[in-house]
């Protein structure tokens, strides 16, 4: 199982890194423009994107900053947004890369964000949570370079494992 996540601890840091790219030379107003997506912009998406992760990662481990609400922005420079994201991501794989079979199939408490619940539940499913939940946000930050205009930027899992990164995975 532990194998399972650090393939998706891997991906995830991938895609990331192929989205961040694909937005490298959007102008401003592209990147904050509301183009209908859940979180409205690229700023958005991206920053919510980071936002939860953040959120996650403090409940899973303690520690780290965990924004108060969803729709954060962390930061309104791609630039800077870019080395916050680089960072979480390392922290992901560092993390994810420590634990234990015994801890995949623990489980663990937190309090949720939205209407202040404490709730219980086994880690590994929450870990499913957490990588799935990038991906639809990454799905929607495709939509929106569609919209922009740009070029499709593949982000399939089948792809990251025809890559070099991805090959220890396939």
């Amino acid at each position: 199982m532990k194998r399972h996540f650090m393939m998706f601890a891997a991906y995830n840091q991938w895609a990331n890194s192929r989205i961040y790219d694909a937005c490298a030379d959007l102008s401003e107003d592209e990147f904050g423009r509301d183009t209908g997506a859940f979180f409205g912009s690229m700023l958005g998406t991206l920053n919510h994107m980071l936002t939860a992760d953040r959120v996650w990662m403090k409940r899973f481990t303690g520690e780290g900053d965990a924004p108060a609400t969803l729709d954060a922005i962390i930061h309104r420079a791609l630039p800077a947004l870019r080395v916050a994201r680089q960072a979480e991501d390392k922290r992901i794989v560092a993390w994810v890369d420590s634990l234990s079979d015994k801890a995949l199939a623990g489980r663990f408490s937190y309090m949720t964000v939205t209407d202040m619940r404490t709730i219980s539940q086994r880690l590994a499913p929450a870990l499913a949570h957490f990588f799935n939940h990038q991906t639809h946000h990454r799905g929607q930050a495709h939509m929106i370079l569609t919209v922009l205009g740009r070029p499709s930027v593949p982000l399939d899992l089948v792809y990251f494992q025809r890559t070099e990164e991805g090959r220890a995975f396939a």
